[in-house]
């Protein structure tokens, strides 16, 4: 994830270059008027209705019971000798709430302007969805019925549960057009982006991680949120009001995620594996409050009157 996150700000930093070294090429190269390029900062936030594939997505990963494993010993009688071994338990957990289909998304805007071009890095981030825990613990049985498991001591186990969470956050890089003009009094602004979201999940339970092919390997699923990676697409409508440097308006979109496989302590191939397609869709409405600074153009002419 670190490797991809590295690729994607690279790419920024590579257009942020050119961009740069062209926004400091003189005016009379006829490129454009540096001096009229304004930045603004803005604020929102939106509903985000989720895509059944999406709920579902969350819904499987946030609950997922890989059951745990535990250290035991039976005595075996045809050699008169007690035995080690690795015992599995398994248990339905209790009483969790599901996640609904929407959640809030709240966003900061750094952007420029030129004339009616628009560019902007999106960074947007929710509030903790949190499905409180039933009970400090639940039961989990011993999996197998063979002698082993008869004979096995514990018999049952009482894994500490609890609460199960998760959140995204990410960054778009959106460019946009003011469609009636520059300064215009009421404009609509189309804006198309793309970048990088990341989604974490808290599981409720210290379960027992097998890998696929090679079941003698084991981890322990961590008290701690646990991250993948999506790239991601998005298209956007604004209706937008200007009164003078203070612009409100009233937003929707569609933004297209894709996460990959989760890495959970070192795996991403192992038993009981997601097995929904790992799609966060959104469409949304929102709200938001720009505020455009001044070019260096506004300021000159402002200092003549």
């Amino acid at each position: 994830m670190k490797t991809k996150i590295a690729s994607f700000l690279s790419i920024v930093a590579l257009s942020l270059l050119t961009l740069t070294t062209g926004a400091f090429a003189d005016v009379e190269e006829g490129f454009y008027e540096k001096d009229h390029v304004r930045g603004f900062i803005s604020i929102g936030a939106d509903y985000r209705g989720m895509r059944s594939e999406f709920q579902r997505y969350v819904n499987t990963m946030a609950f997922k019971n890989w059951g745990h494993q535990r250290d035991a010993s039976y005595y075996n009688v045809k050699d008169s000798a007690w035995v080690d071994t690795t015992l599995s338990y398994s248990g339905s957990l209790p009483g969790y709430n599901k996640f609904d289909d929407y959640y809030f998304g709240l966003h900061v805007n750094i952007g420029a302007q030129y004339k009616q071009f628009l560019t902007w890095f999106d960074i947007n981030f929710m509030p903790m969805q949190t499905s409180e825990r039933p009970a400090d613990s639940y039961t989990a049985s011993v999996v197998a019925s063979s002698d082993i498991a008869d004979n096995a001591s514990p018999k049952k186990i009482y894994p500490t549960l609890y609460d199960v969470e998760w959140f995204t956050y990410g960054a778009d890089w959106m460019f946009g057009w003011k469609l009636f003009g520059e300064h215009t009094f009421i404009n609509l602004i189309p804006s198309v982006g793309f970048g990088f979201n990341i989604i974490n999940f808290h599981y409720a339970s210290n379960f027992t991680l097998e890998e696929r092919d090679n079941p003698e390997h084991t981890e322990i699923v961590r008290d701690r949120f646990y991250s993948t990676m999506a790239t991601t697409l998005t298209g956007e409508l604004e209706f937008r009001i200007e009164l003078g440097r203070l612009g409100l308006g009233g937003y929707g979109g569609y933004r297209f995620v894709r996460y990959n496989d989760p890495d959970i302590e070192g795996f991403t191939n192992f038993k009981g594996k997601n097995e929904t397609d790992n799609v966060g869709d959104t469409w949304y409405l929102g709200v938001r409050a720009t505020w455009y600074f001044l070019s260096q153009w506004e300021k000159k002419q402002a200092d003549k009157l």
